[in-house]
């Protein structure tokens, strides 16, 4: 998934005692704004943000952390949420957004992937189903998922064109009728090929735990499929160390290092 909008603040500050008296009028006119804009999205995706917390709630919080133990290193992710700068860091090199620009420290040449995909790849699938209220997505229908003799219901999400790195992706998010949780991740990703894909990969969201008032995930686990028809799990993605908070890291923790170089995305093949 990708980095979809950049939101970025300043605020000026007269004198403490006119931001004393202007506070509850703007703190009102947030709220008044955080309803609007939760009305904006299908009945089925509400629900599904209360069931994890509520929408403003999310949206109050500034930062997250979270931790991906892998058998040769852990990697340590921080993100802001309101402007989405992030930084990825492990032991032996160190991705980074900043300024809409990705870079990498990897001066013993560790690192084979690529870096523009994968710095807020994880961030995406951690941070559903919230991320699916960014800007520039189109709600649409989807035929349920049926997974072991149960119905998940679902909406179908597409992008409006010139939205992220690959605004062709399709994504299906399906919950559970039930308790209303995330459920299932359908995609099918068309990164630089410029054409839809119909091979699409299946995460299933059933392992949650609470942070901050947020019902976010404690580890998801990709499926195998066979002709649209969800099959056993491939592998689990777990997270530790989740911290999510009001307070934003500075903008120079996520800035280059002298040492660090901008990198371009790999072209596919």
């Amino acid at each position: 998934m990708k980095y979809l909008a950049l939101a970025l603040f300043s605020i000026f500050i007269v004198s403490c005692k006119q931001e004393k008296k202007q506070a509850p009028k703007e703190e009102a006119k947030q709220e008044k704004t955080l309803e609007v804009e939760v009305t904006a999205y299908p009945q089925e995706l509400q629900e599904v943000f209360k069931a994890h917390g509520g929408l403003d709630t999310w949206k109050s919080m500034k930062s997250l952390t979270f931790d991906i133990p892998k058998p040769d290193a852990r990697e340590t992710h921080t993100i802001n949420l309101h402007t989405r700068e992030d930084k990825v860091v492990t032991p032996n090199h160190t991705i980074g957004f900043s300024d809409e620009k990705t870079w990498l420290l990897d001066e013993n040449k560790d690192f084979k992937g690529d870096a523009v995909f994968y710095h807020n790849l994880m961030f995406y699938f951690y941070a559903m189903p919230f991320v699916l209220a960014d800007d520039g997505i189109i709600y649409g229908e989807t035929e349920p998922v049926v997974y072991e003799g149960k119905s998940y219901p679902g909406v179908k999400i597409s992008y409006n064109p010139g939205v992220g790195a690959s605004y062709k992706d399709l994504y299906f998010i399906h919950f559970d009728p039930d308790t209303k949780q995330m459920a299932w991740l359908g995609y099918s990703v068309s990164y630089r090929s410029g054409e839809v894909s119909n091979n699409y990969s299946w995460i299933h969201y059933n392992d949650w735990q609470t942070v901050n008032g947020l019902v976010l995930p404690k580890s998801i686990s990709w499926h195998k499929a066979d002709e649209g028809v969800i099959k056993e799990v491939r592998n689990t993605v777990p997270f530790e160390n989740v911290t999510v908070s009001k307070e934003a890291k500075p903008a120079s923790f996520f800035a280059k290092p002298e040492a660090a170089v901008f990198v371009e995305g790999k072209v596919q093949e």
